[in-house]
């Protein structure tokens, strides 16, 4: 039975073969992990490294500290690779919508977008704590799990990290096991896939792993289709009992349809009677994306209380996305504006990173001291070009909203019946830009009494960047130093009980997310800053169920060139406030529960105060529940919700996205120790809800009522 449970947590990447489906516990009594592990030994099988308490720093992990979550003076959520399956995620935006604090945005159909305590970010995305800030949707096929760090990180991340990250933890290679498995699903709308784990043990201090997968995407609306393939092998070696050695390659080829949505009404509302209307063109919606990634890391024992560890990762990628889509509906003629462009961009990333952890005490203070650095060098070119249709010479025209839309192949017929043809010739944007970065921090964590701990720490990032605008030979160079400081105190009144408060700042330069252009003004001014205050609870209830809750405020400085004189700066602050909580864990030895609640509270600031308008794409209350009933040894089933108040597509405050409320089911069967049987129903009230917004006309239409099955087996 052990080695049946350790091969189903090595294929799954599940957290702790103790608790495989917890998320998030913290570290209580050190027995918690021994048992296991002293069960597998006299089984005669490898020993199985519970991490479902303790975020270890051979795992590359967000904290990068052997710091028990409970520790950690931040909010964050854990979601195993386990509770991907059970809960049939297939996507980031599935793990999103149950994190508390986080919401979805549309990211133009082409990207992942998250929305961290009312930020918007499409770059604050790491893997294996890599910075992984290209634009595209990220596969979970390979993972053991996802950690979400809510608040600005800037300390071990960086400029950017204004709400929070989001980090990828990889599958790695497994000394001394050799095991397989293949997950397989179709749903209801013709979508299916197939992932593929293998992993070998080569020699008695080496293993290769191996994990694979096709996508064929498939969806409610017209148009949509599109196909991904993945692999990533990767090879672990240890050298000596000190040094263990990570390589990874991986290579990513994905293709899709980008549709945008449709737009709202006159009362700006969901123009719910479109609902069935995908506005584009088949031929010229569509997005390219191909990778290749190599890192590698080496991790060091000094001591039995100093370690090290060394990163390098160099990635290249290509992206070309083209789409025409709404700007403007006039329902009393049912007519819709539609514009268009084409983008490609080409990406290479170098990425050197290391740290250096000790363990010590100091007059009867204990440290945890954490030195690092970190150089990125970035090259990023971009091109950008409009739609021209010739029956206006401009990018935009009038076309019926009916179904099917009436363009195809670049050629359309519009509103008042005349035929228009439309290519992408209008040249808006041609840069190069160079990207070069240092950063350098230090954060100790001090251990004063049994009952007290403060962290400490601080980081310097040099970001300098060049851009060539190639349309006219301009050269713009901006370069900003900074020192983000944190500070964090814990109070344990008991072990497994925490009471937090915390302290940290960010920045984002003016070149944003993506490095496109410095523009005038932006390339004279200063970055935005980013505060954020945090104070929260962590509560061990059981070793397997844990509570947290936090409040928090974001405080924003953007630097603006003054109106009245250009010489001068207007700094103009704004303010974002929130509750958060989540309960996670075994509630009974059948019954696993994670529910999380968010109330998030931002308001617009002009030059002359507030405007009294919300951020957009912020709701006020969200909730999430998803139960796990384990039925018999075999049968399992599990039940979720997820519902958000309503909130703004749009900065004016004009279209609004309405309140939903969605229901998730499960049914799972183990039809032997290495074959499941699952059955995920999505929407399963059949609840037509527009969840996320790029614009007042671009409103996404969630899918209706469906299900997916999926065969997991392993060997």
């Amino acid at each position: 039975m052990i080695l049946r449970a350790a091969r189903a947590a090595l294929f799954f990447g599940c957290a702790s073969i103790a608790f495989p489906a917890l998320a998030e516990t913290a570290s209580a009594a050190p027995d918690t992990t021994a048992d296991p592990n002293a069960a597998a030994v006299e089984a005669g099988a490898a020993p199985i490294i519970v991490t479902g308490n303790v975020l270890y720093t051979d795992q590359i992990n967000a904290v990068r500290t052997p710091t028990p979550i409970i520790d950690v003076p931040q909010s964050l959520s854990i979601t195993t690779a386990d509770q991907i399956v059970r809960q049939g995620f297939d996507s980031i935006g599935d793990i999103i919508n149950y994190t508390p604090g986080v919401t979805n945005s549309q990211g133009e159909g082409h990207r992942d977008s998250v929305v961290f305590r009312g930020v918007r970010s499409t770059a604050d995305f790491f893997v294996d704590g890599v910075r992984d800030d290209v634009e595209y949707y990220r596969g979970l096929y390979n993972l053991e799990q996802v950690e979400i760090l809510r608040g600005p990180n800037a300390l071990l991340f960086g400029r950017g990290g204004t709400g929070g990250i989001l980090n990828r933890v990889t599958k790695k290679g497994v000394i001394g096991e050799t095991f397989g498995g293949v997950r397989t699903s179709v749903d209801s709308f013709g979508a299916y896939d197939i992932w593929a784990d293998l992993n070998l043990a080569t020699s008695d201090t080496s293993a290769l792993r191996i994990n694979a997968a096709y996508e064929h995407l498939d969806n409610h609306r017209d148009l949509f289709d599109g196909e991904q393939f993945s692999i990533n092998p990767t090879f672990r070696a240890e050298i000596g009992s000190a040094t263990t050695i990570d390589l990874s390659y991986e290579y990513l080829d994905h293709q899709r349809f980008i549709d945008r949505g449709i737009p709202s009404d006159d009362n700006g509302d969901p123009a719910r009677f479109l609902q069935r209307i995908t506005f584009g063109d088949p031929d010229n919606n569509f997005a390219t994306f191909e990778a290749h990634v190599l890192r590698g890391t080496v991790q060091h024992t000094f001591s039995d209380n100093v370690k090290g560890n060394l990163t390098a990762s160099f990635g290249d990628y290509a992206k070309v996305y083209s789409n025409a889509f709404p700007v403007g509906y006039n329902p009393a003629r049912n007519e819709v504006r539609i514009d268009g462009y084409i983008d490609a961009g080409q990406r290479q990333n170098l990425v050197l990173s290391g740290n250096l952890i000790g363990e010590f005490a100091t007059g009867g203070i204990g440290h945890t001291l954490i030195v690092g650095g970190e150089y990125i060098d970035t090259s990023n070119n971009n091109n950008r070009f409009n739609a021209v249709f010739d029956t206006s010479q401009s990018d935009v025209e009038t076309f019926a909203a009916v179904r099917p839309f009436p363009l195809r192949g670049g050629t359309g017929t519009l509103a008042d019946g005349r035929t228009t043809n439309v290519a992408f010739t209008a040249l808006n944007d041609d840069t190069e830009a160079d990207l070069t970065v240092f950063s350098a921090y230090i954060q100790d964590e001090v251990k004063l009494a049994e009952w007290l701990r403060v962290v400490l720490g601080a980081r310097f990032d040099s970001f300098e960047i060049t851009v060539l605008d190639n349309r006219n030979g301009t050269i713009r160079m901006r370069k900003d130093q900074e020192i983000t400081p944190r500070v964090g105190v814990i109070i344990k009144p008991m072990t497994n009980l925490s009471l937090y408060g915390s302290y940290s700042e960010t920045f984002l330069p003016r070149s944003g997310d993506q490095f496109a252009d410095i523009n005038p003004p932006a390339d004279a001014l200063d970055p935005n800053t980013f505060s954020n205050l945090e104070a929260g609870v962590k509560w061990d209830i059981r070793p397997d169920l844990s509570l947290t809750a936090a409040v928090f405020q974001i405080e924003q400085s953007s630097p603006q060139v003054a109106d009245s004189n250009p010489d001068t700066l207007d700094v103009i602050d704004s303010k974002i406030r929130g509750f958060e909580a989540q309960l996670q864990g075994q509630v009974l030895d059948n019954w696993f529960l994670t529910a999380g609640y968010a109330y998030l509270d931002g308001a617009q600031q002009g030059r002359t105060g507030p405007t009294g308008r919300r951020l957009r794409e912020l709701p006020e209350h969200s909730f999430s529940i998803w139960n796990n009933f384990q039925a018999t040894d075999q049968l399992g089933f599990g039940l979720g919700l997820t519902a958000q108040d309503e909130s703004f597509a749009d900065n004016a405050n004009f279209a609004t996205l309405p309140a939903y409320a969605r229901v998730d089911m499960a049914v799972f069967y183990d039809v032997n120790p290495d074959l499941r049987v699952q059955i995920n129903v999505e929407n399963l009230l059949d609840e037509l809800y527009f969840p996320t917004a790029h614009s007042a006309d671009e409103l996404t239409v969630a899918p209706p009522l469906n299900a997916r099955i999926t065969l997991s087996a392993r060997f």
